[in-house]
């Protein structure tokens, strides 16, 4: 969302992102004006937690009157965010969804979003999940009925259609269109490329030497025990010919891996866009914002996925032909160890990577979005 409204200021508009507090120097750094967004406690905690839809309709009213005040001429929310979209709404203002990932409406034949099942390649294997749908129609008609209580809670008439919290007026799909499989696309969804962006970071020197640079980039928010990275210190210490950057606390690895070579080197943070160009292959969990920088950069992922997109995500870059995923079951030194080996000695995933990166090169993805949202506030759609 930063990129996007990086790119509308870019082209002299006036930008307010609404945003938790912890963002507001990043927002305020990019020329934005920043709203601070309300926070409430939605999963179990001691206190009494709010209902999903509840606190959908708290934030809704707690976030009219800065739309109101605004007055905007279009609002632009995340998928996962519907009160600034229904608080348009009330206000009368046209608004659009941001799907930061790819998009979760499964088309026919596909297998439903989230399992981690590749497109099958035979009409049986699209019969079997054209099967499944009816019980993912349920979930989906389920959620419908929940959102229309909000929506009846505000005021708002019900809806008949699914996946009600997309703006059926502007959908940007910010993910490679390569990662997308096939489908009839409905008129107002477009996929523009990622959004990409980055807070700043410090400078981190590369381990020592010429051999190709594996770069491990685990998430943010999964796998507290980090058996991604711990994996991947143990398993790539036996591959000589590589140099490996890891990501995480120095003090806890060593502890728990022992000392590493010379060629290993510990980094809290890096620049990702500075340093995945300079990388061979990135070992993640395969969450959106990682993949696609290193799809960007021409980097072959190595994806182990732990729990939300990362599925999807890890599914998407094997059907695509530009990556190695690894079973969460399976996550170990070896498994690493081979993956990393398959990813730097088969020429099909190492063009596969490529051809993301030039796809890259060649679009502006930010700048794209940036004209579909300058038409929803002109009328156009």
């Amino acid at each position: 969302m930063i990129a996007l409204g990086r790119a509308l200021r870019a082209r002299g508009h006036d930008v307010t992102l609404q945003t938790w507090s912890r963002w507001q120097p990043d927002v305020e750094r990019e020329g934005m004006r920043f709203a601070a967004a309300p926070e409430y406690h939605v999963f179990p905690t001691r206190e009494r937690p709010l209902k999903p839809f509840e606190a959908v309709t708290r934030a809704t009213w707690d976030t009219l009157p800065l739309v109101r005040e605004l007055e905007p001429d279009a609002v632009v929310a995340d998928i996962l965010t519907l009160a600034p979209a229904l608080a348009a709404e009330l206000a009368g203002v046209p608004y659009g969804t941001l799907i930061p990932h790819v998009d979760p409406r499964s088309a026919q034949g596909a297998p439903p979003f989230s399992l981690g099942a590749r497109l099958p390649r035979t009409a049986a294997g699209r019969h079997i999940w054209d099967a499944v749908a009816p019980l993912v129609g349920r979930g989906l008609a389920l959620g419908r009925a929940e959102l229309n209580e909000t929506r009846s809670r505000l005021g708002l008439a019900p809806q008949g259609r699914v996946h009600g919290g997309i703006s059926e007026r502007l959908a940007l799909v910010a993910t490679f269109p390569q990662l997308e499989y096939p489908r009839a696309w409905p008129a107002g969804s477009h996929v523009t490329g990622p959004l990409l962006w980055e807070p700043p970071a410090m400078e981190v020197a590369l381990p020592p030497g010429d051999g190709p640079l594996i770069l491990v980039a685990p998430s943010t928010s999964q796998d507290a025990e980090q058996l991604l990275v711990r994996s991947a210190l143990t398993g790539l210490r036996s591959l000589h010919d590589v140099r490996t950057l890891v990501i995480g606390d120095r003090d806890a690895l060593l502890a728990a891996a022992g000392p590493v070579p010379e060629r290993m080197t510990i980094a809290p943070w890096v620049s990702y866009a500075r340093t995945m160009p300079a990388c061979a292959v990135v070992v993640c969990h395969a969450g959106h914002g990682t993949l696609a920088r290193a799809l960007a950069s021409g980097c072959v992922p190595v994806c182990a996925p732990m729990a939300g997109d990362m599925n999807e995500c890890a599914a998407r870059v094997d059907w695509a032909g530009a990556g190695v995923r690894i079973p969460r079951r399976l996550i170990g030194r070896r498994s690493v160890r081979l993956a990393v080996e398959r990813a730097l000695g088969e020429p099909r995933l190492q063009e596969g990577a490529a051809a993301f990166a030039r796809w890259y090169g060649a679009h502006d993805p930010a700048g794209d979005a940036a004209a579909l949202v300058e038409e929803l506030a002109a009328g156009r759609r």
